[in-house]
């Protein structure tokens, strides 16, 4: 009888349930329209940028490559998360199974490690363009590109393959209710009755590893791009250099500030209430925000989706 309880209680048949945000809110229906909103508006930015990108050949270069797979990784992973939470929140349902949880955790996993490399190279990319403009485009050619890209979603799946069986093969005899709005490593390990101690170390050393590569890339990338700019004797390229650096690092700050504080800092300085407000803004808002940064400030973009939508003819028209 005692096996028996053991095996029921150790065993992954249960579902998990998600409380999410909408459990903290004093407005959940307020706060689901807004997420609505917030996810329509990331689809449609980056569905748009990366149409641009592939059908305009002004934008067939290696930065707005970099871009295409930006925008592509982040509209999987606010799929990965968004629908499910607000599908619950309409339907009235909180409950995830157990492979169901496994899925979003590998897919959010992938994605997200993926981003981290595709961020260092972009910030490769620029380094090339800024500092080695000559040689630029034999640096960066479009096999260079496509081997940098498959690298990062190589790179990325192997955090997702890493971290995933790991977590999910815990025993959780614990409550099975996860403080989180979708299935993130530190909360579900929260739920495991077996000291995890061991694992989130090991965890911890593969983020550090993780982080270490692409911070180091991006780092010393841009530490010779400000050494470049600041040597440049156009007050237009120095501008021009600056903005496009000062755009991407504003998304490399709050996408890896972001993580680190999710998977580094000691879960003593966690709360379930910090954790979700963290994992909102790298998982939902920067992917509004990316298209926004990338694009709204570009000319060539700008001017790329005009022509598209065929403003300058119907304006010149109007003025006639």
């Amino acid at each position: 009888m005692d096996n028996t309880m053991w095996l029921a209680n150790h065993t992954g048949g249960a579902d998990f349930f998600l409380l999410g945000l909408f459990s903290q809110s004093k407005h959940p229906a307020l706060l689901c329209v807004a997420i609505f909103v917030i996810f329509l508006m990331a689809l449609t930015g980056n569905a748009i940028l990366i149409l641009l990108i592939h059908s305009n050949a002004h934008l067939h270069t290696p930065m707005y490559f970099f871009f295409s797979q930006l925008s592509l990784m982040d509209m999987m992973y606010i799929f990965v998360t968004v629908p499910k939470m607000l599908m619950d929140q309409v339907m009235g349902a909180k409950s995830i199974s157990v492979p169901g949880c496994g899925i979003q955790m590998f897919l959010y996993l992938t994605l997200v490690g993926s981003e981290f490399f595709l961020l260092a190279a972009m910030a490769c990319d620029r380094y090339m363009a800024i500092c080695h403009l000559l040689h630029y485009p034999v640096l960066m050619n479009h096999r260079v590109c496509l081997l940098l890209a498959t690298g990062c979603w190589f790179l990325g799946s192997v955090d997702g393959f890493m971290l995933t069986p790991i977590t999910m093969t815990f025993p959780f005899c614990r409550s099975r209710k996860i403080h989180h709005f979708f299935c993130e490593v530190p909360a579900v390990m929260k739920l495991s009755c077996s000291d995890t101690s061991l694992i989130e170390t090991l965890i911890y050393l593969c983020c550090v590893l993780m982080f270490l590569t692409p911070v180091t890339v991006i780092s010393s990338s841009y530490s010779f791009i400000l050494l470049s700019i600041h040597r440049m004797n156009s007050a237009e390229g120095r501008k021009k250099a600056f903005t496009t650096c000062f755009s991407h690092m504003n998304v490399v700050i709050l996408f890896y500030g972001a993580a680190i504080y999710t998977y580094m800092i000691p879960s003593s300085y966690h709360t379930p209430e910090k954790d979700m407000v963290v994992s909102f803004l790298y998982s939902i808002l920067t992917p509004v925000l990316n298209p926004l940064i990338y694009s709204l400030r570009n000319k060539i973009v700008t001017g790329a989706l005009k022509k598209m939508l065929n403003v300058e003819p119907a304006f010149q028209e109007t003025i006639k």
